[in-house]
């Protein structure tokens, strides 16, 4: 009995063990990893890129060489004196390519045209290119000097007599000025407010005369000339005036001139009577 206790003993103690060091696991050999862009997707890359190069190329041929992208015409809006070829002449852009128009640079020459007050200019793709809408200046009256005749706004501005307008006032200047109004001339603003409010009081009055130093005036239908000198205190002159007129003709006097330029101090010359 004893015996075999221990020989069960003896079975159970362990020997001891040497270390060998570290045991590694087996490794496995896996294939290197080949970082960057693989050989096939290299060459479709460059595909690709060449693809969109010659693109390009292809659109900026079409867009520098198609006639489609030069101006031609332009739209244009708002005329009404002004033709659109004259226009057209004014802007300077005929035979431009799209790409060097500048908007502002189209409206700044536009607005050299005396006629145009003001000038909207918009650009973009074909077929309108460029469109403008325009703003004319509304002639006020015919300012006729040295036989050529001339619109005029209420600013005095001179513009080119588009049509005949026989609705607006003319305006004569005696032949003591030489030579025709130029377009860079403006007329006296204060000549032209004196016209318009004579017309306005007397609608009947087609035409009235303009005379540097007297003004303006007309032939008075019982047979003198009368002058009003410009400005819009014309009512007070008329009223002197018909005073006079009436002083006159009460004496039996024909006067040749009358002169109220100044109300305070008018004047008359005589042709009969005392």
């Amino acid at each position: 009995m004893t015996s075999r206790v221990r020989e069960r003993r003896r079975a159970t103690v362990r020997a001891p063990g040497i270390l060998r060091g570290a045991v590694s696991a087996p490794t496995v050999e896996r294939p290197p990893v080949q970082h960057g862009v693989r050989s096939r997707g290299v060459g479709g890359a460059r595909i690709i890129s060449g693809l969109i190069v010659v693109s390009l190329t292809v659109i900026l041929f079409l867009f520098f060489n198609l006639d489609v992208f030069y101006v031609r015409s332009i739209a244009v809006g708002g005329l009404r004196y002004t033709s659109k070829e004259e226009l057209f002449a004014l802007t300077g852009i005929a035979n431009m390519h799209v790409f060097w128009l500048d908007p502002q640079a189209i409206r700044q020459a536009v607005l050299r045209s005396p006629t145009i007050a003001d000038a909207r200019v918009q650009v973009g793709w074909p077929p309108n290119m460029v469109q403008i809408i325009v703003e004319e200046r509304q002639p006020a009256l015919v300012w006729e000097q040295a036989g050529v005749a001339a619109w005029v706004d209420v600013q005095g501005r001179v513009m080119r007599q588009r049509e005949d307008r026989p609705d607006l006032l003319r305006v004569v200047v005696d032949g003591s000025v030489e030579g025709p109004v130029g377009p860079n001339v403006a007329i006296p603003q204060d000549a032209v407010a004196g016209a318009l409010q004579l017309k306005a009081m007397y609608p009947n009055i087609e035409v009235l005369r303009y005379n540097p130093y007297k003004g303006l005036g007309y032939q008075d239908g019982r047979g003198w000339a009368v002058w009003f000198g410009t400005g819009t205190d014309m009512p007070n002159k008329i009223l002197v005036y018909n005073a006079l007129v009436d002083n006159l003709l009460a004496r039996g006097i024909q006067p040749g001139e009358i002169n109220v330029v100044d109300p305070n101090a008018p004047f008359y010359s005589v042709l009969w009577g005392r």
